[in-house]
């Protein structure tokens, strides 16, 4: 009887353990977090975040609906998946802190990887790549940074393209302007005779302009533009690199560029080093 007893104590003490450990493992797996992509998936609603103050990525026509390259890429994600999309407006300084704290699934607003965000967030392979390049009159005969020497050549204040072409044509004439808009206006009229920027930007005012092209390489390190996800989300970030790889391959970036830009796409995505 005494050996009975002591068996039915260690199958009760057994049961509980393994009931124990049932729970331990059910409570550890509630604990594990979703992948943003089966979230969106099963919701079948997916968040963005753009900048819309800063056109052609993003804006706000008329009517107030979020327009742009950004905002049509953002529409090309959430189609790929089905979902309903919802864009929500965010500055530069936000995007990082809307990621982290799941505001947003993802952060397709002119974001250049650096290894300092990338310490707080993951980016994808790029989509858009900008350099800074000339601004100038068509026909004009400057082709590059050097033949600026002689030449009148439009910075915004505060930039660092003033000391560029300090470097690269030290017999410039260096005129700076309050806004990005007053040095363009300044080419229009001939009040300078480039305008040194970032050149998705100048691509879109050579759009806006007929009579303005962009010119020559970028003389600093190209920028690479990606989308941005929640540090750690590798299913997320393997479906938006598929993703980003397939709208290259089937000509939709290029498609999209040409719409918002007006021409090709300037530089490639994968560089040669």
């Amino acid at each position: 009887m005494k050996l009975k007893s002591v068996a039915l104590s260690l199958l009760v003490i057994a049961l509980f353990t393994v009931m124990g450990c049932s729970k331990d493992t059910a409570s550890n797996s509630g604990n594990q977090s979703v992948s943003t992509l089966q979230k969106v998936i099963q919701s079948k609603k997916m968040t963005a975040g753009v900048i819309l103050s800063f056109p052609p990525f993003g804006f706000k026509d008329e009517k107030g609906n979020p327009q742009g390259y950004d905002v049509d890429m953002a529409k090309e994600v959430a189609k790929s998946l089905g979902a309903e999309l919802t864009i929500v407006d965010v500055t530069a300084d936000a995007r990082i802190p809307s990621l982290e704290t799941g505001k947003v699934d993802i952060v397709i607003g002119n974001f250049t990887r650096t290894l300092e965000r990338a310490q707080k967030v993951d980016f994808t392979d790029p989509y858009i790549v900008a350099g800074e390049r000339l601004l100038v009159k068509k026909g004009s005969s400057i082709k590059e940074i050097k033949d600026l020497s002689g030449k009148k050549a439009a910075v915004t204040k505060g930039s660092t393209n003033a000391d560029i072409v300090k470097k690269y044509a030290p017999d410039a004439e260096i005129a700076y302007f309050a806004t990005s808009a007053d040095a363009v206006l300044a080419v229009k009229n001939g009040q300078a005779d480039a305008f040194i920027e970032d050149s998705n930007f100048e691509q879109y005012q050579a759009k806006l302009n007929p009579d303005l092209e962009v010119v020559g390489d970028s003389f600093v390190p190209l920028e690479y533009n990606a989308f941005g996800v929640k540090k750690g989300d590798q299913d997320w970030l393997n479906y938006l690199n598929l993703f980003v790889f397939n709208m290259n391959n089937n000509g939709l970036n290029k498609e999209l560029y040409q719409k918002w830009f007006g021409a090709e796409l300037p530089f490639k995505l994968n560089p040669q080093y």
